[in-house]
């Protein structure tokens, strides 16, 4: 009998509203009460601090508090950061990891500003894709209202609209595998682990690679990224000014 696949990495991605973080806080819950080594890594890009300062100062957003184009630099920056540690910390303990939002996130959030995803992907290049990425796709308008129920947020449907299509767009779309998130959350995290459960069922794929390759890959996780990432976001930084 074919090995079945083993899980390391599952990614969460969708609009705001889309119910990422509360579908993966969930999945690692259940999948920690099924025995598995299972925690939940938010890769957030500060947007949602930012607003809070922006506000707490009198300003509208993150935008309009240091401009939009030194906003998406910093948004690069921040969740490049935030997945590489996420990364770093798999590796170290073996856990499987559960990620709320992952590089796919920041493609889509450039694309639906019009910017130029170049340098940002560029600097996500050495992250590896996950096991299983789950494109939470929920109608812009059902995700608007549980924005709006939340209370401490906001945003425009003109970028959810845009952001919907920009998932869409990405050439990674191919290998997302869709939910339905319109529903509740428990018929979303139904959902959820049967595509898993089908998924853990497949054979696993043959080595690509020796396992002293495997090992030194591995080893480049950390200085891989380092050096592409400062390189191509500070270009990004310079294209701000």
């Amino acid at each position: 009998m074919a090995p079945t696949r083993r899980l390391k990495t599952v990614a969460l991605v969708g609009i705001d509203g889309s119910g990422k973080t509360t579908q993966a806080h969930r999945l690692a819950e259940e999948l920690a009460a099924e025995g598995l080594p299972a925690a939940y890594r938010r890769n957030a890009g500060g947007r949602r601090w930012f607003g809070r300062l922006a506000t707490a100062v009198g300003r509208r957003d993150g935008d309009d508090l240091l401009g939009p184009r030194l906003m998406l630099v910093v948004e690069s920056l921040l969740r490049w950061l935030a997945i590489l540690r996420t990364l770093l910390r798999r590796a170290v303990t073996g856990e499987v990891t559960v990620m709320d939002r992952y590089a796919v996130c920041q493609f889509a959030s450039l694309r639906a500003r019009s910017a130029s995803e170049r340098w940002a992907r560029l600097a996500y290049r050495p992250f590896p894709r996950p096991d299983v990425t789950f494109l939470l796709a929920v109608d812009p308008a059902v995700a608007h209202d549980r924005i709006e129920a939340r209370g401490y947020d906001h945003e425009e449907m003109s970028y959810l609209r845009a952001a919907t299509a920009a998932y869409r767009s990405l050439p990674e779309h191919e290998h997302f595998v869709v939910i339905d998130a319109n529903g509740t959350p428990d018929e979303v995290s139904a959902a959820l682990h049967a595509e898993l459960a089908a998924w853990q069922r497949q054979p696993a794929p043959e080595p690509r690679l020796p396992a002293l390759l495997a090992n030194a890959r591995t080893a480049l996780l950390v200085g891989g990224p380092l050096a592409a990432g400062a390189t191509a976001i500070g270009l990004q930084l310079a294209e701000a000014f």
